[in-house]
Parts: structure tokens; C-alpha cells; sequence
């Protein structure tokens, strides 16, 4: 059975092409650069850098489910409000530490996933697009209406920074480096899962799943693991958010958080392993390089993007494998 596996794990790579592969190198090499300028330079791009760290793990956890195990979803956003507004309301109403307040936050988005996943996960395709997008829209309302704890649309102000205890982070470039570290641990264990027994039947239930339980995989366990998994990820997203602004309201997790993430997905390369952090990190960048076209902002901001999904339709992560298949001129 693990062969067979193994054969449905074929179907994608999480690298998109391996890290020997120039192009994918110069593409980390311009990442890298950019993130040490930022830290040098300081300013506003280190918070517009901060948002992309974040969404980089979000985006992770999104991918696993969508990418790994080929479902949908429109309602991650829901749990990271739940984890978000936990740590929210627990450190600037009743005084608790960030990491308790985040760590209670965090199991009270898997008893969601657990509760919400359970029967949602029967359904397929369209109907499990539009349950999950109505989860988040619950979520949203609640967020809105419930001002007696989360203050509605006024939100809630003086969170305090990431820390333990009296160790805290409180200057830009601590924040940024910390995100960032948290975001590469976050992919790289997104990258052992892919690997694992678990990643492969996750693929599995993507090609097939039928063809899945033919294998002898429990089809629902493991969508609801993928789930559960994805959940965790929004969800951390979620409480670092809240710490590393200082301030949360409804806004943050509506509608706007699933169309970016959503973006960042297909625009990085679905299924990928370097995807969610390429896709963040230049659907958040975007929009300030074109800053100064002033009005016509978002008439180029769109054009570059729909440019990369007709040219690069399976995401930036996917160009070393796309410019590998082009043909080459023969030596004279």
C-alpha cells in the first residue's frame, strides 16, 4: 500500500523544483535580500514586512489543506479570529500573559475545527466552499455583535507585544525577525508533513478519493487532520497578528483576509512547498511598489497579477519547473 502511496504522491512536487535549480535560487536569493534591506533600512516597510510574515503562515496552513489534501475552503479566517481575539480580550481586559492567552486561544481553535470539521467535511466541492464561507461570515458577525467582550467595531487596543513574562519584544526589528522566524518553522514543518505518511495520503485523497479508500485510507480522518492542521496554522496566524499590531477588530478577519489569502495561494503556486511565503511576500509588497502611480494604484497592481497567472498559471514557485520545459536552441 505504500507504494501505491507513493505514486499519488508523484503527482506534485512541495519543492516546485529542488533547491539546486538557479532560477528557484535567484528567487530565494532576491527574497533574502529584500528581508535583510528591510531590516537594515527599518521604516515602513518593516510593519507592511511584518503582515507578510504573518500571512506567510496562514497561507502555510492553507495550503496543506487546499494544496496537500484538494479541498476548500473559505472560513480559515473564523479561526483565526477565534485564536486572535482569545489573546486579545485575555491580555488587554483580564491581564494574562501573551503566551498562556495564545496557547488557550490556540486550543480552543482546534476544539472548533474538531466540532466544525466533523460534519462540514462530509460535504464536497461547491457545498464545501460555501458551508465554510458561511462559518467565517458567522464568525464575523459574532465578532461584531458580541461588543460586551470583543467592542464591536471599535476593537480592542493596548494588546501587549509578544514575550514571556518580562522578556518581551517590543522594537520593529525584534518583531520582524521573530515572525519570520516563527513563519520559517511553520514551513518547514509544513514541508515534513508533505514528506511524512500523513502528506502522502493527503495527496492521495487530492488525486482520488475513492481511489484513497481503495488503499485502505480513512478518507474522513485524514480530511479532517488536514483541517484541523490548517486550522492550528490560521489560527497562530491569529494571536501573532494581534501581538505584533497591538490592536484588533472585526475588519481584520472579514471577507478581505480570505480574497488575500486565496491570492497569495494560487499566485506563490498551490500545493508547493515555497508557495504560501512567495505568494505572501509579493501580493504584500505589490501595492507599495506601484504607491506612486497614485490613481492608477490598482489598475496595475491587477494587471501584474493577472500577467503572472497566465504566464506562470501554476505560481511563481512553479517557474524553474516552467522554464525547464521550454525548448532550448541547439548548439550550431
Amino acid at each position: 500500500m505504500n507504494s501505491l502511496i507513493s505514486i499519488w504522491a508523484k503527482r506534485g512536487s512541495i519543492w516546485a523544483g529542488r533547491g539546486g535549480n538557479p532560477a528557484l535560487l535567484a528567487v530565494w536569493s532576491l527574497a533574502a535580500a529584500l528581508v535583510i534591506y528591510v531590516l537594515i533600512r527599518g521604516g515602513y516597510l518593516m510593519t507592511v514586512m511584518q503582515i507578510a510574515a504573518i500571512y506567510t503562515i496562514f497561507v502555510t496552513g492553507l495550503n496543506i489543506f487546499m494544496g496537500y489534501a484538494g479541498q476548500v475552503s473559505f472560513g480559515h479566517s473564523a479561526f483565526a479570529a477565534v485564536s486572535g481575539y482569545a489573546s486579545a480580550v485575555l491580555t488587554a481586559t483580564y491581564g494574562w500573559e501573551p503566551l498562556p492567552a495564545a496557547t488557550l486561544g490556540l486550543a480552543g481553535v482546534l476544539a472548533c475545527a474538531l466540532i466544525i470539521g466533523y460534519p462540514t467535511l462530509r460535504l464536497r466541492g461547491h457545498y464545501l466552499a460555501m458551508a465554510t464561507l458561511a462559518i467565517g461570515l458567522i464568525a464575523y458577525d459574532v465578532a461584531v455583535e458580541w461588543g460586551s467582550v470583543t467592542q464591536g467595531y471599535m476593537g480592542i487596543s493596548g494588546i501587549p507585544p509578544l514575550g514571556i513574562g518580562r522578556f518581551t519584544v517590543t522594537s520593529d526589528r525584534g518583531v520582524l525577525v521573530l515572525l519570520i522566524v516563527i513563519a520559517a518553522l511553520g514551513v518547514l514543518a509544513a514541508a515534513g508533513i508533505r514528506r511524512s505518511r500523513l502528506g502522502r495520503a493527503f495527496v492521495a485523497i487530492a488525486g482520488s478519493e475513492n481511489a484513497a479508500r481503495a488503499l485502505g485510507i480513512d478518507v474522513a480522518h485524514y480530511k479532517l487532520s488536514a483541517f484541523m492542521i490548517s486550522a492550528f496554522y490560521a489560527g497562530l496566524a491569529g494571536s501573532l497578528f494581534v501581538h505584533a499590531v497591538g490592536f484588533v477588530s472585526p475588519e481584520v478577519f472579514g471577507l478581505h483576509m480570505v480574497v488575500l489569502a486565496f491570492t497569495m495561494l494560487y499566485i506563490g503556486g498551490i500545493g508547493t512547498f515555497a508557495g504560501p511565503a512567495l505568494g505572501a511576500l509579493i501580493v504584500t509588497l505589490l501595492p507599495e511598489t506601484f504607491r506612486t502611480f497614485n490613481e492608477y494604484q490598482d489598475l496595475a497592481y491587477g494587471a501584474v497579477l493577472i500577467l503572472i497567472l497566465i504566464y506562470a498559471p501554476g505560481g511563481i514557485a512553479s517557474l524553474p519547473k516552467l522554464l525547464s520545459s521550454l525548448p532550448r536552441r541547439k548548439p550550431l
